[in-house]
């Protein structure tokens, strides 16, 4: 009985350092993507930056008023005046919803919301 614990024992044992050997690989794999990736994620900020600057450089208004200047003829600009301009009463906002007056009223809106969501289920599926 007692070789029968032992060989249960050492083979417990094995599996245990064979567990063991199996996770500290995988461990180490993962790691070694996670640096993969934290240096892939600094070199595309780097280029980020790079392209931000490089932007924000090509949008300088001195630029950008030398090359209207030159080209104006070429692309056919015309001078920004007052009239090209709409006044604020010609926006067209969105009406407000009407106020749910009754209990009732208030019932059939939230019929009508639960028949549309019923409708979009069907619908989808």
């Amino acid at each position: 009985m007692k070789t029968i614990s032992y060989l249960l024992a050492a083979l417990v044992v094995l599996g245990l350092a064979f567990w063991a050997y199996h996770v500290n690989y995988a461990t180490k794999d993962r790691l070694a993507e996670l640096r993969r990736l934290d240096n892939q994620i600094a070199d595309l900020q780097e280029g980020l930056s790079v392209l931000r600057a490089e932007w924000a450089y090509l949008n300088r208004p001195e630029r950008l008023r030398e090359l209207v200047n030159l080209n104006f003829v070429t692309l056919g600009l015309l001078p920004l005046a007052p009239e090209q301009f709409g006044a604020v009463a010609q926006v067209a906002y969105p009406q407000p919803e009407p106020e749910l007056e009754s209990p009732a009223m208030a019932d059939m809106g939230l019929s009508r919301a639960i028949d549309v969501v019923a409708s979009n289920r069907e619908g989808g599926q």
